[in-house]
């Protein structure tokens, strides 16, 4: 006879743990045990016997892996914690009795840790930090944004936004940016760093409340682990393009700018400068050594002349890869050769950045910030990114354009018609890069437009269908203003129309009588008249049922799945109907308007 097996010793409710238990287990309180959890990358799992998990209780509880909190429990980290606990009770002790002498020796004796370990742990090749690097991005980005605040360390926020800015030079450095979103959430950003494309928000620079549901004591334990992340990230990106970590100004640029730091205002003290005008983003960094590194154009053309010569690859398929690495070289020179002037009320920090990115000179009014490069008075400005109406006084060697031309040119890989994007115009809607529509779906007009220009196919055909259809609006507008000898003419056309309306009336029933005669008539045989076909109704006809007829035939699994389908299909067909009936309307209702607008100016 075997023993019998006793009831929750094996399975789900050995698997798991609650962490009610879990915290007893390791003997942390609470906000050590979730801290724990965040550091090292172990969150809550949901079994799919609760029941069994939680020894026959119908309690609601969370639960954990096992195996999970076994490895928790070896983790020198969590000394570091009760030795935390040990110094805050002799701090408060000592605070308490008055021993200043005490507290002094405490505080220069204060425990600390470093996570560098656990960031080797989770993360044991580059290639893996750098496809989690989404979050430690959004995340520092934030904080480096926020205000101080008395839940959150003071030293966080500085730090976040020093990782942020490094991570956006190594961006211009490298020439990563590929697409650009002004969203309500915030600015959306993304670069492709050694084949991985990563993605992050960035806060807008608005006076905004903390909502009450964040707890941002979690928030900061996050950041704490995500800014060890990316600074190894930023030191690693940096070695790969051979610059300095933390970045410098290189001694030309540096040489370049001293004359107008001497005359501009002075925002922050000497060793804090240097760290401005990296900030600032309009100097190149600088470099290790001075030795170039291989030119990696030069590289590939030498290799694809070697493959070619060999006769491993086929010509068309290096004639295409060289056409794509052309196109691919000419977008990251996109801005290459111009330079542009802020004014006070455009984004200066979003600008330099995604302008620098494409090969851009940016400076703005020296009072502003630091790190201006050149004076609004100079005659080699090329374009001026404004936001009002109207300004004191123009240049007629530049242009001036509202911001989001900047981010639609890069979007849109060439630069857009500046007129579109004049002070004072309407701007054409701000459309999502990361909207990529399928075969079927809708696409707005202006994306239509957009798709035409990049392949260069009638590019201006859209806009003087426009014009001709306000030319023709125009027209009957003005109808009443007709001469005499015109109106003539209109009358006798409308006269003949109703003649001839009549005369077919007549005609008709003329037929109708004949054919009541024939059919009193004596029966007789008559030549057949051949019916026309509809070529396109006939195929139509004979694919829906052949369809019918492969219906029939399938099983009921592959017949469901086939329905779904085709129901998401139908769903998918209505959706577009219904978006492009409201854009017939929109457009319709703005027509009326503007020729409300062209009636009253008269």
């Amino acid at each position: 006879m075997g023993r019998e097996k006793k009831k929750y010793q094996s399975g789900a409710a050995t698997n798991f743990i609650t962490r009610a238990s879990a915290v007893k287990k390791l003997q942390l309180s609470l906000v050590d045990f979730r801290r724990l959890c965040i550091l090292k990358g172990v969150y809550p799992v949901q079994p799919n016997n609760p029941a069994q998990a939680n020894k026959g209780k119908r309690a609601i509880r969370t639960f954990y892996r096992s195996k999970d909190i076994l490895f928790l429990a070896h983790d020198p980290i969590i000394n570091k914690f009760r030795a935390h606990k040990i110094f805050a009770r002799k701090v408060k002790s000592a605070r308490h009795k008055k021993d200043w002498t005490r507290l002094e020796r405490l505080s220069e004796n204060k425990p600390g840790y470093t996570l560098d370990y656990i960031v080797k742990e989770r993360y044991p090749t580059f290639v893996d930090a750098l496809r989690d690097i989404d979050d430690p991005l959004t995340m520092c980005a934030t904080f480096g944004a926020m205000k101080k605040n008395a839940k959150v360390e003071s030293r966080l926020i500085p730090i976040c936004s020093r990782l942020t800015m490094e991570f956006m030079q190594f961006v211009i450095a490298s020439r990563a940016l590929k697409k650009v979103f002004l969203s309500i959430k915030g600015i959306y950003y993304q670069v492709e760093v050694q084949g991985q494309t990563i993605t992050w928000i960035v806060p807008y620079l608005f006076t905004s409340t903390r909502p009450r549901d964040i707890d941002l004591r979690i928030m900061s334990t996050f950041v704490e682990f995500y800014s060890t992340l990316l600074g190894f990230i930023n030191y690693r990106l940096y070695s790969t393009l051979n610059l300095h970590y933390p970045p410098k100004i290189s001694l030309i640029e540096k040489s370049r700018t001293t004359d107008e730091s001497d005359t501009s205002t002075s925002f922050c003290m000497d060793k804090e400068e240097e760290q401005e005008r990296v900030a600032a983003m309009t100097l190149d960094l600088a470099k290790v050594s001075k030795e170039p590194i291989g030119d990696e154009d030069e590289e590939e053309n030498v290799q694809d002349e070697e493959l070619m010569a060999d006769g491993t690859l086929d010509t068309e398929a290096v004639q295409e890869a060289k056409e794509e690495r052309d196109k691919e070289k000419k977008f990251k020179n996109l801005f290459e050769g111009c330079k542009f002037y802020l004014a006070r009320e455009v984004p200066r920090e979003t600008l330099t950045f995604v302008l620098r990115c494409f090969g851009a000179q940016v400076s703005w009014d020296k009072t502003v910030f630091i790190g201006a490069t050149y004076d609004v008075n100079d005659e080699s400005i090329t374009h001026q990114i404004v936001d009002r109406p109207q300004q004191k006084k123009e240049y007629l060697s530049r242009y001036y354009i509202q911001p989001q031309w900047v981010f639609d040119s890069i979007n849109a890989r060439l630069l857009l018609p500046v007129e579109e994007y004049f002070p004072g115009v309407v701007l054409p809607p701000h459309l999502s890069p990361f909207v990529q529509e399928k075969e079927g779906d809708y696409m707005p007009p202006e994306k239509k437009t957009l798709l035409n220009r990049q392949h260069g196919i009638n590019a201006a055909k859209p806009e003087e269908g426009k014009e001709n259809e306000e030319d023709a609006e125009e027209d009957e507008e003005e109808g009443g203003n007709i001469s005499e000898d015109e109106e003539e003419s209109h009358l006798t056309e409308v006269e003949e129309r109703h003649l001839s309306q009549l005369q077919r009336k007549q005609d008709m029933e003329r037929r109708s009588k004949q054919q009541e005669i024939k059919d009193t008539s004596k029966l007789s045989v008559e030549a057949g008249e051949v019916k026309p076909v509809d070529v396109v109704y006939e195929a139509e006809k004979e694919a829906r049922m052949e369809r019918s007829l492969q219906e029939m035939m399938m099983t009921k699994k592959r017949k469901r799945l086939y329905q779904k389908l085709m129901k998401k299909r139908k769903t998918k067909q209505k959706q577009v109907r219904k978006l492009t009936s409201r854009r017939e309307q929109y457009d319709s209702e703005q027509k009326t308007q503007k020729k409300k607008l062209k009636t009253s100016a008269k």
